[in-house]
């Protein structure tokens, strides 16, 4: 049982359990979650004169602090208790106190009750159980390393070598004789055939090399080494193969898990890299704003460069150029006929700044023209998923004259994909979720089937369990992201046990204490978003356009509002307008406050301005809205929207000047996976307000580089918004304070730099392990394309067939 209720009821605090219990019947609510339990709790707290010490403090209060969710069930209340960061734990709490554990099962089942889709006469549901396949696997113990798995995962495979030295080594000597590049051998040659004689070797060209001065070429001594049985790879100088040849030596004798990563960090093993991203307008111009295009257009893109960069580097430092060995990056997306005037209909686009890094688009077959044309709305993408990655394959296949080293999956369809393309052409998968829509939608799983018609979630978090069991490794922005905080469920464990009533029941959808997963942050484009402050390398020319579009230009094409005051303070936000980015949200929180009209504007850069204009149904929702709230509030003249969609250079500028304007940036997200543009407006100087729900807990220190916000409690929002108006209007130099401190923020922790070297070094590691330890691979990749072919394919032929009527 668990420790907390035991405290309770082994204490006189039962009858506070009991007299709460009680208040919480009085709701009539049948199902409570956490923010409703502990409001609920400062209720009984008041009426029953608690003092604050117990309602921080005692038994009682830790208990609450730790309920997730309370349902009610006839005459039992069961709890929902998570006593420590990813751990959940059931109980039901009967009317005499008595306590009874539930199992998962046991959950499971009464969820499905509360929504009257529990029939056991008809049978049991389907379960998902991934346990048993990870029962074997090696797995991280500490919560608070979770987010480190290529850490433990290096020290479990040094740990592997030293005890068992005659098969690790077998290993590594295999893995090291595999590496080419365009039929032209790496690392090891035919001269060497053994891993003794490989140790023997090493000792040998160590002493060759150390002959020569640290700076000699590589190539002045390559044909002796390769003469050893050593082919280029090693290094560009004799320094560098020296050092290369001496963490080998190191990993052979005596092994050590600083000794692998760096040695594995050196292998040329990664040329050609594919990330998937097929949602959306993928395009350079004209697309952000749109509907499904956003932030990660610009983190893929961002990334992609920095990843080419990154590869020519560690090229020329493996000294494999000498081989014309050129690294090569394509983000594989859908090709739109019917592209609206973006590049989105042209199978091949060169990404900017890059020399061989491409977007490859591939249609969709057309099914039916009247939407394969045309964009197709994410929540809808499913049924054509399959057969595109079939058809990728071929045209990827072409693009490399091979197969890729690494595919890089980003949200749940191109982690789908991913998986697809890894599982045929036997490559290592990276996922990167950045954003799981399961912790987007409150009760999305629970309520599945009245959502279904719109959201496809049936299809959506059934690839989602595919995709993540199925990647060699996971990046996340964040730690919470996989695990939450000690009062929040993370993205990732909200998939550890749920039911999809009628359809099936997880009981256990993914190992959290898994080495896959590895918390890697973004970076943000330092060339387009920098401090206001760098004058020299701002855009003069753009500066009196983008002055007068944000404060003056009367444009009712592309601009509603004219602001009465336009020199008052700028309350500035940037996103696309659907539900989740909750622009409205912020527009209502202005509404609502007529101090914050006083001192500030609200100009809101967001998408389309007319329904008409949109296929997108959360859009049109939207928009209607942000109009509703401008009348209800009567916002005329105190809030500009700005229906256009910016190019790169120009949000960037756009920052600045309302940095100029000594602004706010907020970002009012009900939930925020990461937030790419939370470190655009800090790295510019905007001092920044973000949502308290998702990865900006991790961005930003709390009143110190910026300020958390709750968007649900818009006149809390508009509180804390005013507070630092007051102060800033006391004292000018705290807009200053913030301003530097979150400029600092992201210089010193989010650089694509930091980003792609520990991206390249995670999947260089998970490639040795992958090869390594394939065989014990195989039973689990079974059991997913079991799902794939049984559960996931049926569903996605049904909304195919739908899509047919249409």
């Amino acid at each position: 049982m668990s420790d907390l209720i035991q405290a309770v009821l082994e204490s006189d605090e039962r009858t506070n359990l009991r007299q709460f219990a009680s208040l919480l019947r009085s709701l009539e609510k049948q199902y409570l979650l956490r923010n409703e339990i502990v409001t609920a709790f400062e209720a009984y707290c008041r009426e029953y004169q608690q003092s604050e010490q117990f309602y921080t403090s005692s038994r009682l209060g830790k208990l609450i602090f730790y309920t997730q969710e309370i349902i009610f069930d006839n005459e039992s209340l069961c709890m929902i208790i998570r006593p420590r960061i990813a751990c959940q734990e059931a109980y039901r709490l009967l009317e005499d106190l008595t306590i009874e554990p539930m199992s998962i099962q046991e959950l499971l089942d009464l969820r499905d009750r509360l929504v009257n889709h529990y029939h056991p006469q008809e049978g049991d549901v389907m379960e998902i159980d991934f346990q048993p396949f990870y029962d074997y696997s090696p797995a991280i113990r500490d919560p608070k390393n979770i987010g480190k798995g290529v850490e433990f995962l290096n020290r479990f495979l040094s740990s592997k070598l030293f005890q068992d030295q005659d098969q690790w080594q077998e290993a590594m000597f295999n893995f090291l004789r595999l590496h080419c590049y365009s039929g032209s051998q790496l690392l090891i040659n035919e001269r060497i055939q053994t891993r003794q004689q490989l140790s023997d070797r090493i000792k040998q060209a160590l002493n060759l090399v150390t002959s020569y001065p640290a700076d000699q070429p590589y190539e002045a001594f390559r044909f002796d080494l390769q003469n050893l049985g050593f082919e280029p790879g090693w290094g560009n100088t004799a320094h560098r193969v020296r050092e290369t040849l001496e963490m080998l030596d190191q990993l052979i004798d005596s092994p050590d898990h600083q000794a692998l990563e760096s040695f594995t960090s050196r292998i040329p093993m990664i040329f050609r890299i594919v990330l998937v991203s097929p949602h959306g307008w993928f395009g350079q111009e004209g697309v952000l704003g749109r509907p499904d295009t956003g932030g990660q257009i610009v983190y893929i893109l961002d990334q992609v460069k920095s990843l080419e960069k990154q590869l020519q580097e560690d090229i020329e430092l493996a000294g494999s150029d000498v081989l014309n060995v050129h690294p090569k990056v394509i983000v594989l997306t859908r090709l739109i006929p019917n592209s609206d005037g973006t590049t989105c209909n042209q199978r091949l686009e060169k990404i900017y700044g890059t020399e061989d890094a491409w977007i490859l688009r591939v249609p969709f077959r057309e099914f039916n023209p009247k939407l394969t044309q045309n964009w197709i709305s994410r929540f809808e993408i499913w049924p054509y998923l399959e057969t595109f990655a079939i058809d990728a394959e071929r045209e990827l296949r072409a693009e490399f004259g091979g197969k890729p080293d690494l595919i890089v999956g980003n949200y749940s369809d191109g982690n789908l994909v991913a998986f697809l393309l890894a599982r045929r052409l036997k490559v290592t998968q990276c996922n990167i979720a950045h954003a799981l829509e399961k912790s987007k939608y409150l009760f999305s799983n629970l309520y599945w089937q009245d959502l279904e018609d719109k959201y496809h979630f049936s299809l959506q978090f059934t690839a989602d369990l595919i995709a993540m069991n199925a990647a060699n490794f996971v990046v996340s922005s964040t730690y919470q992201e996989i695990v939450g905080t000690p009062d929040s469920v993370g993205q990732y464990e909200s998939y550890k046990s749920f039911t999809m009533p009628d359809l099936y029941h997880v009981v256990s959808g993914i190992e959290l204490f898994s080495p896959k997963f590895n918390v890697v942050p973004p970076g943000v484009n330092e060339h387009v978003y920098f401090p206001y402050t760098r004058s020299e390398d701002r855009l003069i020319s753009s500066q009196a356009r983008l002055e007068e579009l944000l404060f003056t230009l009367n444009d009712p094409t592309h601009v509603y509002g004219e602001l009465t005051a336009p020199e008052k303070r700028p309350l500035f936000s940037m996103a696309r307008l659907d539900r989740i980015k909750n622009l409205t949200g912020l527009a209502e929180c202005f509404g609502k406050s007529p101090e914050l009209q006083e001192h500030c504007n609200l100009i809101l850069v967001a998408g389309k301005l007319r329904t008409e204009d949109s296929t997108d149904h959360e859009e049109i929702s939207e928009i209607q809205k942000l109009y509703h709230l401008i009348d209800e509030y009567n916002l005329h003249g105190k809030i500009r929207w700005l229906g256009v969609r910016l190019p790169k250079a120009d949000s960037g500028e756009i920052y600045r000047i309302i940095a100029d304007h000594r602004g706010i940036f907020v970002q009012p997200a009900l939930f925020e996976a990461f937030g790419l543009t939370i470190l655009e407006a800090m790295i510019t100087g905007l001092p920044t307000f973000a949502t308290r729900f998702g990865g900006p807990l991790e961005i930003i220190q709390d009143n110190h580089n910026g300020f958390y916000i709750n968007p649900t409690h818009p006149e809390e929002m508009a509180e804390i918004l005013l507070n630092f108006i007051t102060k800033c209007d006391q004292n000018p130099d705290y807009w200053h304070e913030i301003s530097q401190r979150g400029i600092d923020r992201v210089y010193s922790t989010y650089t694509w730099r930091i980003h792609t070297t520990r991206l390249l070094s995670l999947a260089k590691i998970y490639g040795f392990w992958n090869y390594s330890s394939q065989e014990k691979r195989e039973d689990i990749l079974r059991y997913i394309e079991s799902l794939f072919y049984l559960l996931y394919r049926p569903r996605a032929k049904a909304l195919l067939e739908d899509h047919m009527r249409r």
